[in-house]
């Protein structure tokens, strides 16, 4: 069975995986008390300059970039940085650290302006999933046929329908649970941006 697993054969952490890892656990640890979940002094000053905040709330433009490194708890940041690195190493190792770094952080920045122009109104938001589905939709479509075993229940199946179902179920989530409190359109935004930079940069899955 064609079945994924992390690549070993050039690195399980490669530069662009490394990096952001470090970076999104550092910004944590400095935003966010372990024991309570609460902001700290000092998150709550990065919260109000640098999260997601919508138009006419705060917004500043550096916010399309930083918002992806806040995170609002260790079950947000722990998924959102294992599918970063379960999914993206295999496209790190494969475009190179400089694209890989190029289309994650224009994944996250296009999250983030579908998110605000139809997402509905958030006070502010904050996580890499936007970024996360971007690298998602990029492994679906480099590696189609490759088995991703799920978790709840535990079945294989491939990629690409892997990402199908994920962005069937967001676009139905984003319009009949627009108060659930989860950026649904964000991650729709991720994979739309995703397949527009991998059609326009005429990348091809390896052969």
């Amino acid at each position: 069975m064609d079945q994924f697993q992390p690549n070993t054969r050039f690195s399980i952490f490669p530069p662009g995986i490394k990096y952001l890892l470090i970076a999104n656990g550092i910004i944590f640890l400095i935003t966010k008390s372990m024991f309570t979940g609460q902001w700290t002094p000092i998150g709550e000053f990065v919260a109000t300059h640098f999260a997601l905040w919508s138009f006419g709330d705060g917004f500043a433009p550096w916010q399309l970039v930083t918002y992806m490194f806040l995170h609002a708890d260790l079950s947000h940041i722990f998924f959102n940085l294992f599918a970063l690195w379960i999914f993206g190493q295999a496209i790190e190792n494969l475009w190179g650290t400089k694209r890989f770094l190029v289309y994650y952080l224009l994944t996250g920045i296009g999250a983030a302006l579908v998110h605000m122009l139809v997402g509905g109104y958030f006070t502010y938001t904050i996580g890499a999933s936007g970024a996360v589905y971007g690298i998602l939709l990029a492994f679906g479509m480099m590696f189609p046929n490759q088995y991703i075993i799920l978790l709840f229940p535990p079945i294989p199946i491939k990629a690409k329908y892997f990402v199908a179902i994920y962005g069937g179920i967001e676009l139905f989530s984003g319009l009949t649970r627009s108060d659930s409190g989860v950026a649904h359109f964000a991650h729709l935004g991720g994979l739309l941006v995703g397949f527009i930079l991998i059609k326009l940069w005429k990348i091809k899955r390896p052969g």
